[in-house]
This record gives structure tokens, sequence and C-alpha cells, in this order.
């Protein structure tokens, strides 16, 4: 397109329209168009992208990322995944090009979230969103919902769904409760929704107990994710006939380093110790420090019950009150954990370090160890900051050298994310009686730099060769910063007060990045910028293809020190040992499917172990409805206002609808919220004081009552009967916000 000269807003919307109608299957982001057309400067750049962001509103354009857009290439029948909404706002996420289309409940066939379906598009208005309707249901989705059990004797039995895919209860016949009673937390499976029927039928799966008992809430909260909650039997009988085994001829195969001082450190209630530390003095005033890790391998064989049974899993999942473990008890606890004074088969990375932290030789081999003293992070901790105590020696130069390591990374260009972790004290029934926060100290970070710098060591064992292709191995990689999340970072960064940069090396940028989250400290923007900084960097994962670690600075990075609790470290250590032996590469396709796998479920894992979190805030707060706290703005959206408190990190919602002196815009660029009459403004960091107003424990959601902004009382009324409007700042459109959604 020739360049031409804009000048008014409308005259810039209309060439950025035209020239994304001449695009094809490319993608896009304002700077990009930007160029394109002409547009230098900074206030026409950014009527690019409003008019983008406009276009995407209208549905003309879709933005497949967040500030990345690309041109619909429709056709009147295609197929994608539908995605149900218990709002009502159902939609499909088209196959191909990932295009989002609203499918109206009355179209929807009654398809299910996640289901395969086919649909046909509608013609549409100008200016209307784009719809679909749902002409067959290609592939059923398998999945259960989670509630609570009613019955009542004239309507029969029911589940209320706990549910953000579904709106409606789940009729259950009597036969099909497998016992069930009123008040119990459900699993259920819908079996037919006939299609003039406003609810469907289904069947009881499983009585995980009574509603708002703990043991339920947290077995609901693992079903919620598709993620077990029990062991099967028949994989724990197998493991439990399996022994450890360290006879002679199998410590005469190994490397006996059973007289090395070695302990491990790790929290205060673990009990599956699959990482140890071990420190000797050599004659040339070096040190060797052995890096020890359980050989899991050795026990758990490929493709036998345990090993799939693992793979299923792909990981240990945390969450507030228990650990739901990987591998059964007898091996994770047992045989394969590195407790003091036994001796357990390991596989080991030897580094000879002298006193500045270079790495003269490394090596990798198989051991066998017998643990001298198992720390706690609290008793390292002390002896470090004391200089007394077992052992104190070697964790005064262990953590010397920990700390050299770590300024070698940063001087790299990692990432500092040093973030506090919520913790709660809970009785013996699981309540919480309290929240603390856990922050890694020298004792956690000693203990981190050193299984870094094994798997590092591991990665480059395999993938730096030189002269030949590299053979098949699992990495775990992290890309760069999406450059709109970083330039969005920097805009508010900058309006407070601080500078990230977004172009020059990635060394440049995240030195920018470590000093505004050093600045940030004690500041009350703290909060919502780091977490925005974190946003800013995409996800590390398991791959194949190694891309080397963004975050971390490293070129090669794998699993390798955690296999009781990561498959993806179990299959480092298979292919470790097949590679060392000289046997030839296995199959990359299928290595890169259980690598798919294993991120999958390490995502779900996450999210289960935050909801853990959610729920225990939300039943800690329950017990403070009333009560007044300080917190700061940690959210901003059409719906409301998200404020997390100072002293316990909990997070609510104070609902739009609360907000009734005014009719507040949504300035989404500046993060922000604004009065149309009064000019009030709501802003990401301001310091306010809320009232505990509501507590929802089957949504895991709180709302809060507005008090008090940046110490001044405000005078807001609390209209809970009058609907609310907020527009979304350059939208042009409004949105009708109900007294009853969020």
């Amino acid at each position: 397109m020739a360049r031409t000269t804009l000048k008014r807003a409308k005259d810039i919307k209309a060439v950025v329209a035209q020239w994304c109608e001449q695009q094809k299957n490319n993608t896009y982001n304002y700077k990009q168009v930007s160029h394109a057309i002409g547009v230098e400067s900074g206030p026409k750049q950014r009527a690019v992208a409003m008019a983008l962001a406009e276009l995407s509103f209208d549905g003309d354009i879709i933005e497949v990322a967040p500030g990345k857009y690309k041109s619909p290439n429709r056709k009147t029948v295609t197929t994608g995944v539908f995605v149900r909404r218990s709002t009502g706002k159902n939609s499909v996420i088209t196959d191909g090009d990932g295009e989002c289309i609203n499918v109206a409940e009355r179209n929807s066939m009654h398809a299910l979230n996640g289901d395969k379906v086919r649909i046909s598009l509608a013609a549409r208005r100008r200016g209307a969103e784009l719809e679909a309707e749902v002409i067959e249901i290609l592939e059923r989705n398998d999945q259960v919902f989670i509630g609570t059990l009613e019955i009542d004797r004239r309507v029969g039995a029911f589940l209320t769904v706990d549910s953000k895919y579904l709106a409606t209860d789940i009729i259950i016949p009597r036969n099909k409760l497998k016992g069930g009673e009123r008040g119990d937390k459900a699993i259920v499976r819908i079996t037919d929704w006939p299609e003039n029927a406003k609810s469907p039928r289904g069947e009881v799966v499983d009585i995980l107990g009574k509603t708002g008992e703990n043991q339920a809430e947290m077995h609901a909260i693992l079903a919620e994710f598709g993620l077990p909650y029990r062991y099967p039997k028949n994989v724990e009988d197998a493991a439990n006939k399996i022994d450890a085994g360290i006879t002679p001829e199998v410590v005469a195969e190994r490397e006996d380093l059973r007289d090395v001082t070695t302990f491990t450190i790790d929290p205060r209630d673990a009990k599956d110790f699959d990482d140890a530390i071990s420190f000797k003095r050599l004659s040339n005033g070096n040190f060797e420090i052995g890096v020890h890790i359980a050989d899991v391998t050795y026990y758990v064989h490929a493709d036998t019950i345990i090993d799939k049974e693992a793979f299923k899993r792909a990981t240990s999942v945390y969450l507030v009150d228990r650990t739901i473990p990987m591998l059964p008890e007898h091996l994770c606890n047992g045989i394969c954990s590195l407790r003091p004074n036994e001796d357990k088969l390991t596989f080991s990375c030897l580094f000879e370090m002298d006193n500045s932290g270079k790495v003269h030789k490394s090596r990798i081999c198989r051991t066998v160890i017998c643990s001298d003293r198992r720390f706690t992070y609290e008793e390292a901790q002390e002896i470090i900051e004391t200089g007394s105590g077992e052992y104190a020696d070697e964790l005064h130069i262990l953590n010397e050298l920990a700390k050299i390591l770590r300024k070698q990374r940063y001087d790299n260009g990692a990432v500092n994310f040093d973030r506090s972790e919520v913790r709660f004290e809970i009785d013996e029934d699981g309540t919480p009686l309290s929240i603390y926060f856990k922050e890694a100290k020298d004792a956690n970070k000693l203990i981190e730099e050193f299984m870094l710098l094994a798997n590092r060591a591991v990665a480059e064992f395999i993938g730096k060769v030189s002269g030949k292709k590299p053979k098949a191995f699992v990495y775990r990689v992290h890309e760069p910063p999406e450059p709109g999340k970083l330039n969005d970072l920097s805009i508010i960064a900058k309006s407070y007060g601080y500078r990230v940069k977004t172009s020059g090396s990635a060394k440049e940028i995240n030195r920018s990045i470590n000093k505004l989250l050093v600045d940030l400290k004690g500041k009350g923007e703290e909060n919502f910028l780091s977490l925005l900084a974190i946003k800013s960097m995409s996800k590390a994962v398991y791959s194949t293809q190694n891309i080397g670690h963004y975050g971390l600075a490293f070129d090669f990075y794998t699993h390798f020190t955690s296999p009781i609790r990561r498959y993806p470290d179990m299959m480092v250590h298979r292919l470790l040992e097949r590679y060392m032996a000289g046997k030839r590469s296995v199959n990359i396709e299928k290595l890169e499917e259980k690598c798919t796998h294993s991120t999958d479920m390490e995502i779900l894992a996450t999210n289960a172990e935050r909801a853990s979190i959610k729920y225990k805030q939300v039943e800690f707060m329950s017990e403070r409805l009333g009560e007044i706290y300080e917190g700061t703005i940690s959210g901003v959206t059409e719906w409301g206002l998200y404020v997390e408190l100072t002293e316990n990190k909990c997070e609510g919602l104070v609902p739009m609808r609360d907000l009734a002196d005014d009719y507040y815009d949504l300035d989404e660029q500046n993060y922000c919220l604004i009065g149309r009459r009064h000019g009030h403004r709501y802003r990401l960091g301001d310091t306010v004081k809320v009232q505990v107003a509501k507590a929802n424990l089957e949504r895991k959601q709180l709302d809060f009552a507005l008090i008090e902004k940046d110490g001044q009382p405000l005078d807001i009324k609390q209209d809970r009967e009058r609907g609310h409007s907020v527009k979304k700042k350059g939208h042009g459109k409004e949105k009708k916000r109900s007294r009853n959604k969020r």
C-alpha cells in the first residue's frame, strides 16, 4: 500500500482497515502496521493500535495473542472446539486460525466445553458480532462436573454444579446416585441432554464426602482439573514388591561415595528427599561438590504399570495441606528417598570447583551414597547465619560458591524473580488458622544454584556436541518475552517513573527488569508491577527442540534433579543412561509427545495448587466478614477492582455495581478506571481500605466493599439494586453490567 499523509484518527482507521483486508494468513502488530502505512509519530502509532483494537472488537480482524492480529479466513462451514460458559457466552475456537466465534445457547445443540463441533457461520450485519450455529457434534470431550447433591421428593435428585462451564443443574435418576445423599460433594458425568430440555441428565461417578469438609473440597479441586486423588491399588501393590536391592554386586558397578560428607536440605515437612549435596576437599586446594539425585529409574522400569501411572500423572501435585505423589509412597518416601544413614542408589554430577566458583572438571556417574544429616531449610539457614553447628564449614563454603554462581547468572542476563510464597497454618481438620509467607533465604538459594548447575551440566553433556547432530533429548526451554507484552510493561513502568528496556540484547533487557524489581521493593506498586513483569515472560516448557532458557540465561538446560516428583526427570535419567552406554538416539517425535504431555500436566497441577490456595484464603476470610483491611489495587477490569490485602495477600473483588457514585470507563492502556462526571480514578497500585463483604467458598471468590483510598474516606453508596454501566475506553461500545453478573 502506498504511504499517505494521515491526520485524523478516522483516516488512520480507514487505512488500517484497508491494509488488513489485503493480508492473508499473516499476523501483525501495531508497529508493523504503522511502518507499512507510513505512520511514524508516537500519537499516530497509538491511533493505529486503537484502530486495530476497534477492528478486533467489531470482529473485522482476530486478536490471536495480546497485541497480535490477523485477518480472518472464513468459510461458511468449519470446525472447531466448543467453549461453554456458565454466563451463557458460549463460543467456538475454529480450527486453523483460532478465531473465537459466538454461539447462542439456542444454537449450541447442547455441546459441552471441549467438544469438537462443526459449525455454520451466520450472515453478519456490519458492526454486529459474528455468530455461528453448531450443526454437528463430531467428538465428545470426556469430562465430569463437581458439585453438591440435592434430593427433593417432588423434583428428584440433581447436582448443583460448581463450574464456570455449565449454568444449569444436572438431573440424576435415583438409580444413578451411587449411594449419594443430600449435601454430598459428588462427581457426575452427563449421560444425555435431550434437545428441548433445559437441563442435562447424568450419573454419579464418585462421592467425595460432605460439601464443606476439607477432604471433600481438596479432592474436588483435584477432580476439577482432571487430576487423580487416589492411587490405584494394583500400582501400589507392584511398588510394595520392590526391594532396595543394594547388594555388594550392585555397589561394585557404581562409584562408592558413602564415605564422603553428604547431606540433604529440604522443607521441614518433606518426606521425598530426591537430592543431596556432598562436599570433599581435594589435595590441590579445590573442592569436589557432588549433586546426587535419587536413581528412580533403577527401580521403575519403562512401560511397567508403575511407569505408566507415573507418566499419566507426570508430576506430583502440591495442595495447601497435602502432596499427591507421582510415585507410590513405598518408592517416593521409602527406598528412593535419600533418607539419612541409609545407603541409597543415585545418579550424580560431580564438580571440581575452586574458591572463585570456577568449574575445572565435571563428570556424570551412577553412585551409591549415604546421607550423614537431614537438614531443614530453617536449620541450615541458622547454621549459615551463626557460623556454628553441624557441618558449618561445609555449609559456609557451599553458600559462598552458590552466591558466586548466582551472581554469574545475573551478570549473564538471568531474570531475578524472587517472590514470597503463601503458606497456611492449618489445624487437624484442615481449617486455616493463619497465613504466612515463605521467602527464599540463603539455604534455599544454595540448593537451587547447585541444582541449576547439575541440570545445565547434563543438558550440555548431551546437547553441546561439535561436528555432529545431538541425540534426541528432553530440554527445559524458555522463549524470550513477546514484544507486545514487554512494551506494555515498559509503558506502565514508565508512568510510575521506572525504565524497562524493550530493545537491545537479552542481557540488557533483563538487567533493566532486574533493576525494576529491586527498585520496586517496599513500594505500593511493587506487587502489580512485579506480577506484570512475570506475565510479560513466556512460560517454560519441555521440548526436544533446544532454544535455550531465556529466564535463566542458559543455552542448555534440562530437568534432571527431581525424578521422584517429575516424569521428565525420569525421561532424562533413562536417556542419559542410554547415551552414556553408546546406544543410538530415540525417536524424537514420540519423545516430543511425552514432552507436550508433561507440560500440560504441569500446568494443570499448578492451577490446582493455586485453586487450593484460593479456597483456603476464602475460607480464612469467611470468618472475618465485616473486618477492615488495607490493600492495593491489583487488577482493574470492566466488572470491578481487584484488591490484594497487605496483611495476608488475599485478593477480592470490589464489584463495579458498588462504585455507584459515578459511571466508570476502563482505560485499559493505563490500567485504571476513570469516573465520567467527577473524574475519580482507580489505578493499579493505589492504596485502599476495604471491608470484607462476602465470601463464596463454592466459587472461591471474595467480595470487598471500598472504604478508603489513599487515606481519604470514600462517599460511595452501596446501592446493590442499581445496574451499572462500564465502557472500555476506545472501543466505542458500552457493556451493561447487571447486578447479578461479574
